[in-house]
């Protein structure tokens, strides 16, 4: 993950407490929002590390074939992600 997760809780906290003064949301509880918010931006912002570890069991099952035919692990490393991410719908 690119950011640690008390950053995460950091932003998710800033952008919680923005919401409300803005008067977009209205809570009585803001730290179980700010929590769940939380959750869901460390559970989005995983998912590049999900795919990029998909990717590599695909791509170990297939060492050998990449290897007769000559195939470079990165460029196939790009493409099996670019793949799985528009089958996940993800935006990376």
């Amino acid at each position: 993950m690119i950011f640690s997760r008390e950053y995460i809780g950091y932003l998710a906290q800033r952008t919680v407490k923005h919401l409300v003064q803005a008067k977009m949301i209205q809570t009585e509880h803001q730290a179980l929002v700010e929590e769940r918010v939380t959750q869901a931006m460390i559970e989005e912002m995983s998912l590049e590390d999900r795919i990029n570890e998909e990717v590599r069991v695909i791509l170990e099952a297939y060492q050998q074939e990449m290897l007769k035919s000559g195939a470079q692990y990165a460029e196939m490393f790009k493409k099996v992600k670019g793949e799985l991410a528009r089958k996940y719908k993800a935006v990376l």
